[in-house]
């Protein structure tokens, strides 16, 4: 069963594909972040810059939107006709800094560009795409049936308007004249309002937005071959229904309002697939797993045998993780929205006749992708180039963002590290100055490690640099950095160090359990460390707290 289920929650809405329980695809859309891709601007031309045979216009984004060459080409076949594509023309000569152009956004800003934007307009309903500055007619790859195609292209070239193209949509199979003729009046109707709007406004301005991801969800993908699509909005609900109405009525049996109180992503098991999806190590059913690693200009793909020993012998176990990886790999790429290069290394194998068995069935799983892919073969070690197209973001970089500690690298220094560049920084202290003492703070699991267990490492460091010692840990401060908050006299520092004294009497919010001692509980003043006896089962609570006795690293205190 393919199934669309729909969550509408008050701040954003998703979407995901189900084929045969397994999620393929899932789409999420914030509330008030408007998705650009489709959105049609009138811009203003800022630079025009012949060397990269490119222009940046001013669509009213936070930055300029890229127009390149052969997307600008599209409508001046007629003043350069000898130019092809546009190859030998000079962006120069399309376009002046200043002059006013109608684009559409093709590829939304990503990683700190602009948005990609295109002459070429492309205006979708549910049967096909009207383009209004090009002349000629395509058909959906995705119709395999010759038959069909050549019907299919005879419809169109007797409807289509002058001077405008028509591409055919795979939801065409099967359809009347009739059907494309009433989608292609309401194409024309709309392209009216947008040609009137472009006349009318000045630039920078937004002139059409595509619909939102419900209503493209049902005009896209909610075809004949979608068993059931589950909504949990009412209002959104009678939206889709009314949409139906007038393109694809004998799918609104199909339809289902979901009623029950619980999350209908956790109902359908929807949840914990989204959450698998942003895993680096993604594990096969036969024991094998790929591994995903994104980068700065590519997406590399690693397959491994894991646990997975086969049945006969080692070329029959690495030919069936392949192919079970292959036909993984193409999910993957849909269900993250992974694009542009993309390099996988499958393991290696002993003849050209398995490696075409892996390339065919990558090909294969591949033709259920909607987005344009392209398998470019395999090299002798292996490795197999995949192009596929970047429109939007990808979902991790939706759900996640980037960590704060190792700023996308993925690995921090380790603690020891850390340790051994705190005995620099104090080296250099008491070599440049006179201090008697230094209070340095660091990550707690650093400060842990410079006190070592019982206080034995910083006993040895003060011994070897014959001075005061004192760390603190602040959770607040990323792995790799240190503070020397104060040096200078011994009293002073120690003044600074130490937030308590021996008797007095503070309140203190319990933040965990003593690891060597549940009977304990750890709270924290300044970073601070504080033992209170008997405070185990009170994590989390304020409490009343008596200091017993202050050493350099902790406290020990007490009910009152």
């Amino acid at each position: 069963m393919n199934e669309i289920i729909v969550d509408v929650s008050f701040e954003q809405t998703r979407v995901a594909l189900l084929e045969n329980e397994e999620l393929n695809e899932v789409y999420i859309e914030r509330y008030g972040s408007k998705r650009n891709v489709g959105s049609i601007y009138k811009g203003r031309v800022e630079n025009v810059l012949p060397g990269m045979q490119a222009a940046f216009v001013n669509i009213g984004l936070e930055k300029n939107a890229f127009l390149y060459v052969k997307d600008a080409f599209v409508g001046y076949e007629n003043v350069y006709p000898a130019a092809g594509s546009g190859e030998n023309v000079s962006i120069k000569d399309l376009l002046k800094k200043g002059q006013e152009v109608m684009v559409q956004v093709v590829k939304e800003p990503l990683d700190g560009k602009g948005a990609r934007v295109t002459t070429n307009i492309t205006l979708p309903s549910r049967f096909m795409v009207l383009l209004p500055n090009a002349d000629y007619v395509g058909i959906s790859r995705r119709i395999e049936s010759e038959e069909e195609r050549s019907r299919l292209k005879e419809i169109a070239l007797a409807i289509k308007p002058d001077n405008m193209g028509l591409i055919i949509r795979t939801a065409s199979e099967g359809k009347d004249p009739q059907d494309f003729k009433q989608d292609l009046k309401v194409l024309l109707k709309l392209w009216g309002a947008i040609k009137k709007k472009g006349r009318t406004y000045n630039a920078p301005r937004l002139i059409h937005r595509d619909l939102n991801l419900v209503m493209r969800t049902v005009r896209d993908m909610f075809t004949r071959h979608i068993d059931r699509f589950v909504i949990n909005s009412r209002s959104e609900y009678e939206k889709v229904l009314e949409l139906l109405d007038l393109i694809s009525p004998q799918l609104k049996e199909r339809v289902v309002l979901f009623e029950q109180d619980t999350n209908i992503f956790d109902y359908y098991g929807v949840e914990p697939k989204i959450s698998n999806a942003l895993s680096r190590k993604v594990w096969l059913k036969s024991g094998g797993y790929i591994v995903i690693d994104k980068t700065e200009a590519l997406t590399a793909i690693d397959v491994n045998t894991g646990r997975f020993v086969g049945s006969l012998n080692l070329k029959d176990t690495v030919l069936k993780t392949n192919l079970e990886a292959a036909r993984e790999i193409a999910r993957q790429l849909r269900l993250r929205d992974i694009g542009g290069i993309i390099i996988v290394d499958f393991i290696d194998m002993d003849n050209g006749r398995d490696d075409k068995l892996v390339l065919g069935e990558l090909k294969n799983s591949l033709k259920r992708d909607r987005t344009r892919s392209n398998v470019l073969g395999m090299t002798q070690l292996g490795l197999v180039e995949i192009t596929r197209k970047k429109v939007g973001r990808r979902i991790d970089s939706i759900l996640q963002k980037e960590c704060p500690f190792c700023e996308g690298t993925g690995r921090v220094l380790s603690e020891e590290t850390m340790v051994n560049r705190i005995e620099r920084e104090l080296k250099r202290i008491f070599s440049d100055s006179d201090a008697e003492a230094a209070l340095i703070e660091a990550h707690p699991s650093v400060a842990a490690l410079v006190i070592g267990s019982g206080g034995e490492h910083l006993a040895r460091m003060e011994k070897q640099f014959d001075k005061h010692i004192y760390i603190k840990g602040s959770s607040h401060l990323h792995p790799e950095e240190i503070e020397v908050k104060v040096t200078g006299k011994r009293e002073y520092v120690e003044r600074c160090a130490l937030p308590v004294k021996d008797g007095e009497v503070v309140d203190l919010i319990i933040s965990e359990t003593h690891a060597a001692n549940n009977n304990d509980g750890i709270g924290r003043m300044d970073g601070y460390v504080i033992n209170v006896e008997r405070a185990g089962r009170m994590v989390g609570k304020k409490v009343r707290v008596k200091i017993v006795k202050v050493y350099k690293t902790y406290a020990k205190g007490e009910l009152v």
